[in-house]
């Protein structure tokens, strides 16, 4: 498949309320897109990084100059035979996984609807229908979140993740655990925390949590592997996970009961499937996690998020959640308790809308 034009928009777009985790508070998610034409057809990929190195050591302003200065005309005029020629072609390029990722995804998007096909059965999707998890940020009050985590039961969400920063306290976990004695909790550290928190990880030890999602620095396995050896709880890494060789390295190594997904953190949807693969061998559970990017980027976690044997419902935003109105569509609406549905369009299924596009551009590479 010919790759004629590729495309570069750094977006900005606007939260409902703040996003509050152990290392920032966003009230807008950076991100960038990328469209890639091949003849009368155009795939769309999303990778959002946020505006600062602080998830990771890449942010969106970088990512938009190294795929328009470096990927941009590197691919621009190629024949690429499939993802796995593209991947190839980006390897030379050390690091830089979510710059490969906004890549990688609108190329899956294209050759999907070069093939007529929705991306979620091209992939080995089993059904449409994907379990929902809910998500909630760092709160300012006890009520505020118990409120929240009530509303995430009423509606049907079968599991519910808490970000948890230093300053959150394990009684704050205790509380929500006491209110919601059958409910699936797991908190999510985002790197926030290192071995002298043992203490606090004991206590969290014994709340019943599904999970311990990413509590030490992002770069340190062995130090998640110790920490696993203390704990009942099972570790989950996300962060940390970059590649497949960083996922068998983890499992080796004790590091991780658990593995969360992320297209954009590991450098593509190729490479997604390849952990989901290594994560499905070796009996270590895995689900699909995001970076709050529009229907574009979630449109491609929905489609991973079909796959079987998966072991935890997904990080997925329905309309309302994040954005007043998403930059893309169509809006990703729930289908049932906790449920959404994967679209049956060729490709991923999602686009930006052009005047929503419009309103949230920072910089372009050349518009279309």
């Amino acid at each position: 498949m010919r790759i004629d034009k590729i495309d570069v928009f750094h977006v900005a777009m606007p939260l409902i309320a703040p996003w509050k985790t152990s290392f920032s508070q966003e009230t807008a998610i950076d991100s960038v897109l990328v469209r890639i034409q091949s003849g009368d057809l155009v795939g769309w990929g999303e990778a959002a990084p946020y505006a600062a190195p602080e998830f990771c050591a890449e942010w969106a302003s970088g990512l938009f100059y190294l795929i328009c200065d470096i990927f941009k005309p590197l691919l621009e005029g190629q024949d690429i035979e499939d993802a796995e020629t593209l991947q190839r072609m980006l390897s030379r390029f050390k690091g830089n996984q979510f710059a490969k990722a906004a890549i990688d995804t609108a190329f899956w998007d294209l050759l999907a609807k070069s093939r007529n096909m929705p991306l979620w059965q091209m992939i080995g999707g089993k059904s449409a229908t994907v379990k929902v998890g809910a998500d909630i940020p760092v709160q300012d009050s006890m009520e505020k979140l118990l409120s929240d985590v009530q509303k995430s039961v009423d509606a049907g969400f079968s599991r519910i993740k808490m970000k948890f920063r230093p300053d959150s306290g394990a009684g704050m976990v205790r509380s929500v655990r006491e209110a919601f004695p059958e409910a699936v909790l797991h908190i999510d550290c985002n790197s926030g925390f290192s071995r002298d928190d043992l203490p606090l990880f004991r206590e969290l030890d014994t709340l019943d949590l599904a999970m311990i999602e990413q509590p030490l620095s992002s770069d340190d396995l062995l130090d998640h592997a110790w920490l696993q050896a203390q704990l009942e709880t099972p570790i989950c890494l996300d962060e940390s996970i970059t590649s497949l060789h960083r996922a068998r390295q983890a499992i080796d190594c004790g590091a991780a009961r658990w593995i969360n997904i992320k297209h954009g953190r590991v450098g593509g949807l190729t490479n997604a499937l390849a952990i989901y693969a290594l994560c499905i061998g070796r009996d270590v559970p895995c689900w699909i996690g995001g970076m709050l990017e529009s229907c574009v980027g979630q449109g491609v976690s929905m489609a991973l998020a079909t796959l079987p044997s998966l072991a935890y419902a997904a990080d997925i935003f329905p309309e309302g959640r994040l954005y007043a109105k998403d930059m893309a569509e169509p809006p990703i609406h729930l289908s049932g308790p906790g449920e959404a549905k994967a679209p049956d369009r060729p490709g991923h299924g999602f686009a930006p809308n052009p005047e929503r596009l419009a309103a949230c551009l920072i910089k372009v590479s050349e518009r279309p």
